[in-house]
């Protein structure tokens, strides 16, 4: 085990910004308002700015419990040994108490302005990501993506849930598209990563199942994103152009699995087919959730002509 060194450096506000992980929380509060914003009925502009505020900082705060309980981890892995626990730029118990209190503050603050159903919702996403995927899933089993995976398919829920005050099929739909997109996703980085990973002693499927079982899950789970994906349009939950923009969206991506599917050697080419489908599934969950805005948006103004 990788031992951390204690913190020695000034901590600065990046440190903390940093606990946040704002590349993730980026698309997390981007699904968050786009599942807002899709909603049927209204939301006054100060509370909707309030909710998904609040999930960005229930987000934060949970990212922040993930690098706090994985510091020896990360500080093994060339990808986050730079992070501010791993390089001893923070003691553990700030990393702790800042991840509590934005998480505490966020689910607090949530149900007191919007509604306390959204707020339950947000507690339970962090609790998901925090304990069930950080302690019990993520060291104990493969499938920990697949089951962790519902830890950031909840922002769009969330958001739809501060607009309307309940849950129904068109939300869970919108959290189903992230669950299924997230094995693909990630799995196609832990193929160029998996090295760090069995260092740490991190069971993701390519290090356990090997290679090949892990090209057949992304393409498989790619198929099922496919379907998935348009299941909003052909319910009738959104229109056309959701449709036939999933349609596109998805049919590429499943064109960009297929060659990390289906060749027998990663030698000689960089991962290059991996690194290309990994890139592209954050540009599609983006795409494809602006679309779901653009369409609702249209269907409005038709509605109104």
């Amino acid at each position: 085990m990788t031992t951390v060194p204690t913190a020695s450096l000034p901590v600065e506000w990046r440190d903390f910004f940093a606990l946040t992980k704002p590349r993730v929380m980026s698309l997390v509060v981007f699904t968050g308002l786009c599942g807002l914003l899709a909603a049927p009925g209204t939301i006054h502009p100060v509370i909707g700015f309030t909710a998904v505020l609040c999930i960005a900082l229930g987000a934060g705060g949970s990212g922040a419990l993930n690098q706090w309980w994985e510091a020896d981890i990360d500080a093994g892995m060339k990808r986050t040994a730079r992070r501010p626990l791993p390089a001893g730029r923070m003691a553990h118990s700030n990393a702790r108490d800042f991840g509590i209190a934005l998480s505490v503050a966020s689910v607090l603050m949530m149900g007191l302005v919007v509604n306390w159903l959204s707020g339950a919702v947000l507690a339970l996403s962090i609790f998901y990501y925090a304990v069930i995927y950080t302690i019990w899933l993520k060291p104990r089993t493969p499938q920990n993506i697949v089951i962790g995976g519902a830890a950031g398919a909840f922002p769009p829920l969330i958001g739809w849930i501060a607009v309307t005050g309940h849950i129904t099929l068109m939300p869970v739909l919108l959290f189903a598209i992230i669950f299924v997109w997230t094995p693909p996703h990630f799995w196609a980085l832990a193929m160029f990563v998996k090295t760090d990973y069995a260092k740490v002693g991190i069971p993701m499927l390519p290090v356990v199942a090997g290679e090949q079982a892990t090209r057949r899950q992304i393409f498989v789970y790619s198929v099922v994103l496919f379907a998935v994906s348009l299941l909003p349009w052909v319910l009738g939950g959104t229109g056309a152009v959701y449709g036939v923009s999933a349609l596109v969206l998805s049919g590429v991506f499943l064109a960009l699995a297929a060659p990390v599917a289906f060749r027998a050697s990663f030698e000689g080419d960089a991962m290059k087919p991996e690194k290309r489908l990994f890139g592209y599934s954050v540009i599609y969950l983006f795409a494809l959730f602006a679309v779901l805005v653009i369409d609702a948006a249209l269907r409005n103004l038709g509605a109104l002509a």
